[in-house]
């Protein structure tokens, strides 16, 4: 959503904002890829490279639908990733300078292998979703 609400202009962010959440926020994939195809109609001459910047990556973004519902509000945000790459720089940040990469990946290693402990011992989003206690709990 952000890439593409860069490439618009300020007086319309809202409304291509909007626009947007009715493709993700739909109730199934079938209301999305119609939201899309409109989407598509009503921008490509106004914002091209935003809706070519959609285009390219529409299946990628719809992927959380092959998933159950219960799950989607956890998949469809990068709020995961964006986490891990703040931990990533809280820990980095007070270390000035490292003797060389391969420190820097075994400190990065060590942040990745806490952070998925921490998610392993306690329930994973906002409730149990089902799909992925396989993943984080012994059965």
């Amino acid at each position: 959503m952000r890439n593409v609400t860069t490439k618009a202009p300020k007086a319309l962010h809202q409304e291509v904002t909007d626009s947007l959440r009715d493709i993700f926020y739909a109730t199934d994939r079938k209301t999305a890829t119609e939201r899309y195809e409109e989407f598509v109609e009503k921008y490509d001459g106004i914002i091209p490279s935003g809706v070519a910047s959609l285009k390219r990556s529409i299946q990628s973004c719809l992927t959380f639908y092959d998933f159950p519902e219960e799950e989607w509000v956890s998949l469809r945000t990068t709020n995961i990733i964006e986490r891990v790459n703040k931990e990533f720089k809280r820990r980095t940040r007070p270390m000035e300078i490292l003797s060389s990469e391969r420190s820097s990946y075994v400190i990065l290693g060590f942040v990745a292998y806490k952070m998925e402990a921490n998610w392993r011992s306690a329930p994973f989003g906002k409730s149990n979703l089902p799909i992925l206690k396989k993943f984080t709990h012994d059965s």
